[in-house]
């Protein structure tokens, strides 16, 4: 497998004056050279799922799609080589779970919550093409325009309080309001789980160990999110980056 130096990066991340708050960024947390070695990687020395659609592969703990949470009945997986350089120093410690996706044109992830409880901060690089990621809360719609090298945090009202998600579609529109064509994305996907996996936001609707003090047990799934997904969309807001 192999390996890439951790030369050209920076952890350099400024709070985007955008509602949600919380969202930190970084562009160019790579150089487009380092890029294209993973890339090659990605597609020439890795074993991905055989299907259609956004794949993924798991390293650290696996990130279970039916809780949002961990999947405990997978060991932990090693970081590879190529990983390590990559990760955030920011947090003082390594991540627990990381998650390698390729977005193929036209893919998306439902609008949702990563669980409270279980994890804590929430970091994403984004390799190959552009795509927008909406933020919602509500009526609220804001658009971020994720752009290939950069490196996001989601933390506080982000993190908690909204939900984020990709449509399915081919194209999106920038920013500037350019329809712009979707091509091959990958991302990386950090997270740290949550010491003493108890969260105190008091969110109701979105916080896990809310709803099980007010006595709701419930499991999140994908099914949920696409239903509300159907919903109509009012104007958006679109953040523009750079």
């Amino acid at each position: 497998m192999s390996t890439i130096p951790r030369k050209g990066i920076s952890d350099n991340m400024e709070e985007l004056a955008i509602e949600p708050h919380g969202i930190f960024w970084q562009e160019e947390f790579i150089t487009p050279e380092h890029e294209k070695d993973l890339i090659r990687i990605f597609r020439d020395e890795l074993e991905w799922p055989d299907r259609n659609g956004r794949i993924s592969i798991h390293y650290g703990y696996t990130f279970d799609y039916k809780t949002f949470g961990v999947d405990p009945n997978i060991p932990f997986k090693e970081f590879p080589d190529w990983l390590e350089p990559l990760i955030p120093t920011q947090e003082g410690r390594p991540p627990e779970q990381v998650c390698l996706q390729h977005y193929p044109p036209g893919a998306g992830i439902p609008p949702h919550v990563d669980t409270h409880s279980t994890y804590d901060q929430l970091y994403s690089l984004s390799i190959g093409a552009p795509v927008v990621m909406q933020f919602r809360r509500g009526d609220r719609r804001v658009d971020v325009d994720l752009k290939p090298r950069s490196m996001m945090k989601m933390s506080g009202d982000s993190r908690l309080h909204w939900t984020h998600s990709i449509k399915k579609r081919k194209t999106d529109v920038d920013g500037d309001g350019v329809v712009r064509q979707r091509e091959d994305r990958w991302s990386i996907t950090y997270r740290w789980l949550r010491p003493g996996a108890e969260c105190e936001c008091g969110n109701v609707e979105h916080c896990d160990t809310a709803q099980k003090r007010v006595g709701i047990e419930r499991e999140y799934r994908w099914k949920q999110h696409e239903a509300s997904d159907e919903s109509p969309v009012p104007e958006e807001a679109v953040a523009k980056n750079g």
